[in-house]
């Protein structure tokens, strides 16, 4: 088993905010970009089977995309003033 890498990793500290989230997203291209390689724990299996259970039985409820993205702008918005 490999060693696990420094935390931060070298020089993130250093990076702008702006750098960061690129850093950020460039990570999470590399992962999603092999999803079959992300391991799934036991607590998350369980979480998802049962969220989707509490769905089929109705419960909870679903927002549209177009609203959400929406709320997001407007907070954006707000927060920039």
């Amino acid at each position: 088993m490999r060693a696990a890498p420094a935390m931060p990793p070298p020089g993130f500290d250093e990076l702008t905010p702006e750098e960061k989230l690129d850093y950020l997203q460039e990570l999470w291209e590399r992962m999603s970009a092999r999803p079959e390689e992300v391991p799934v724990s036991e607590w998350q299996r369980k979480l998802v089977r049962e969220r989707l259970a509490a769905h089929e039985r109705g419960e909870g409820g679903t927002v549209p995309w177009s609203t959400v993205s929406q709320e997001a702008e407007d907070l954006l918005r707000k927060s920039s003033k």
